[in-house]
């Protein structure tokens, strides 16, 4: 790149950069045209549908001074809410009217121009008729469009083998380039994205900043309710599937459209979701920003060449990524600028109003997770690595608990940080890349991600220094949801491909501000799906707002934010498959020891890693170790393990006032059924097994509600 000028700007606060966001468009020249289109989406869709979160208070000041919560893996972005609505807007009258204006007056739009319709038509009209050119310094490659993600030479004069343009009416005007290489995806985003906030760090890292949204929108996330799938959909007290008319979201469709349609040039992505190819789904990605394409580049599957790449054909899913452009609020179920919204029946995913790119992450998690049940697959919210000897240890927790410290282990390849599938062949990584976040990172404690930060890696809203271009990973002024997305071998010891046989041990991990549970503890199969659907960890305030008491937070099934079936259909086919496969379940808390938060102290990595060693080496056999059952949760805890002190395997032993401790044990307990009773309800469905209910209720804490 010795030919390309990059005229940084920066933006000094105190020695160190963050970008700003600008409000007006690069009018330099787009690449040339690549004809890129797929055949028009098929409907037709053969699936059988009928079959909050960890929060942590961010003491950092966003660049909104936003109130921001952090909920599994992402930090939450609160949704801003209007007035209720009483009118329902036509897909005619909203999106081309109302949202080409808006298109200009707001100040988070930064690159279209067009003002209203008409202009937009005669705009694109020009565009089409004219051809550009890059400048000199650019590649051939960029000029050809012949630039592709499955070859690392930024030069190749291989054209495609088939050409083919995108089948939306409104994008065909479009210059769109698919899946172009790192390195043109890395000229183009420092040529168009600098005024947004994009530049090259000392590792050879993309720095970027997703704007006012660091985190995801929980609250703005709808899934179309009026559709053959609705039956399928979890709905009610304590589910993530807020409905959306199928109207509202042709609204929300035609407006990104529009937007998308309105531009010089579009990034797509063609890939796919899961390694085990039985069940894998191509995915497409239709973007504004080259950072976005980047992103998704790295965390979906990419096609190993370009005969792999032509064939591509129909996706099996869709995202529109519009997020510079604002949803209207004014349409029937949207309530705030940003909207996140699934369409299970058009296997479709539109974004509006956020640049977060982990919605992108997430919303085909959101689609696999309705889509592999039908298939009689598990899928997961977990780490997952494997031993020499092909033992496969799942990892599932909340943000905080230490399931990416706990996974990436260097004597056990890693087989994936975050998104899983169980089929009736094992374990398969649904993802080809790893998102870590990167708060306070650092090479001796977890020196694999340390080292993936590198020439290849988007690194999302961190602060570095302005002239030595150092990231400060301990830096939050920008957010705590710092995050690095990279491809999976960038890890030294990934297991390639990212599959892995059933699995022996699964660790379901807590961070237990209260201090009340044991460090590590055997669980029956009714125990395990108890503890899986109910999530567990606690969040520790912030000091910034004197709050000091620990708060208990609940997530199903690990991550419920994402679950489109009841949580318990989860925790059935998990049983299910434990008692097939032989699985052992544990529950290991990573949290406080010798009293709650303020009082005791956080368990030691060195214990938990020890307890980790002796899981996986066979030391915690009841063989070979002596268990004990503890009173109100009746847990199996061992009188022994290497590496821990003794007195530490039994919390109660650490506290120096027991009266406290059966107190807030039994407090704890309550909790854990307070939570429970959102899902007793749906669980007397006849669908579900009849003695997996039971199993799952009398492994419920032994304590009594009291109002």
């Amino acid at each position: 790149h010795n030919n390309l000028a990059l005229s940084i700007s920066q933006h000094h606060t105190t020695g160190k950069h963050h970008a700003t966001m600008a409000n007006t468009r690069s009018s330099t020249p787009a690449p040339a045209m690549v004809n890129i289109a797929a055949p028009t989406h098929n409907n037709n869709n053969n699936d059988n549908g009928n079959g909050n979160d960890i929060t942590t208070t961010s003491t950092a000041n966003t660049l909104a001074n936003d109130t921001i919560m952090e909920e599994d893996t992402d930090i939450l972005e609160p949704a801003e809410v209007t007035s209720p609505k009483t009118t329902n807007v036509s897909p005619a009258t909203s999106p081309n009217s109302e949202g080409v204006k808006r298109i200009a007056s707001t100040a988070r739009n930064e690159i279209a121009k067009a003002k209203t319709p008409d202009e937009l038509k005669e705009k694109q009209k020009k565009r089409k008729d004219s051809k550009s050119e890059l400048p000199h310094s650019l590649p051939d490659t960029f000029k050809s469009g012949h630039a592709t993600s499955v070859t690392p030479t930024l030069h190749t004069s291989k054209s495609l083998s088939t050409s083919f343009l995108l089948s939306e009416k409104e994008l065909q005007s479009c210059e769109v380039l698919r899946n172009l290489s790192t390195p043109a995806l890395y000229e183009h985003a420092l040529k168009f994205e600098e005024k947004q906030g994009t530049h090259l760090t000392s590792t050879g890292a993309l720095a970027t900043l997703s704007g006012k949204k660091t985190g995801r929108s929980p609250k703005d996330k709808r899934v179309v309710s009026d559709t053959p799938m609705e039956s399928a959909v979890w709905r009610g007290l304590g589910s993530p599937n807020i409905p959306l008319n199928k109207t509202s979201f042709l609204c929300n469709r035609e407006t990104a459209l529009d937007y998308l349609g309105s531009l010089e040039r579009l990034y797509v992505f063609d890939g796919y979701a899961n390694w085990d190819e039985k069940h894998r789904v191509k995915v497409r990605v239709v973007c504004a920003r080259p950072y976005h394409a980047l992103f998704i580049n790295n965390l979906l599957i990419r096609p190993s060449s370009e005969d792999e790449l032509a064939a591509f054909g129909v996706p099996d899913f869709t995202i529109y990524n519009a997020g510079s452009f604002p949803a209207n609020r004014f349409n029937d179920g949207v309530t705030s600028s940003a909207s996140v919204s699934l369409n299970l029946e058009s296997r479709e995913l539109v974004i509006l109003g956020t640049n977060y790119a982990g919605e992108m992450k997430k919303g085909v998690f959101t689609y696999m997770h309705y889509l592999m049940p039908t298939r009689g697959v598990l899928t997961l919210h977990s780490g997952c690595n494997v031993g020499k000897d092909g033992d496969t240890t799942l990892f599932f927790g909340l943000s905080g608990t230490g399931k990416t410290t706990l996974s990436t282990d260097r004597d056990r390849p890693l087989v994936g940080d975050d998104e899983h599938c169980w089929s009736d062949d094992g374990v398969s990584n649904i993802e080809g890349g790893c998102y870590a976040k990167c708060i306070d990172l650092s090479a001796d404690h977890e020196p694999e991600i340390f080292q993936a930060i590198r020439y290849g890696t988007v690194v999302e809203n961190v602060v570095f220094s302005d002239r030595s271009r150092v990231i400060d990973y301990h830096d939050c002024q920008i957010t705590e949801n710092t995050r690095a997305a990279y491809p999976i071998d960038f890890i030294a010891n990934a297991k390639l491909p990212c599959l892995a046989p059933h699995p022996k041990n699964i660790i379901m991990l807590c961070c237990d501000a209260y201090g009340v549970l044991p460090p590590v503890s055997k669980l029956t199969i009714g125990q395990a799906m108890f503890m899986f659907v109910s999530g567990y960890t606690a969040k520790v305030a912030g000091t910034e707002d004197g709050v000091l008491e620990p708060e208990a937070t609940f997530s199903a099934c690990f991550g419920g934010a994402f679950l489109v079936w009841h949580p318990f259909k989860y925790a059935s086919m998990l049983a299910e498959r434990m008692v097939k496969h032989g699985s052992t379940a544990w529950l290991v808390n990573t949290g406080w020891t010798g009293g709650k938060y303020g009082v005791g102290s956080r368990m030691q990595l060195k214990y938990t890693r020890a307890i980790v060693d002796a899981i996986h080496d066979g030391s915690l056999s009841e063989d070979l170790v002596t268990y004990h059952t503890t009173g109100i949760f009746n847990l199996q805890v061992p009188c022994a393990c290497p590496g821990v002190p003794d007195n530490i395997l039994d919390p109660s032993l650490c506290w120096s006032d027991l009266e406290k401790f059966q107190a807030t044990l039994r407090m704890l307990a309550c909790l854990y059924q307070q939570n429970f009773a959102k899902y007793e309800t749906a669980m007397n469905s006849p669908s579900f097994d009849a003695n997996l209910v039971k199993a799952i209720r009398d492994a419920a804490p032994d304590v009594v509600l009291t109002r």
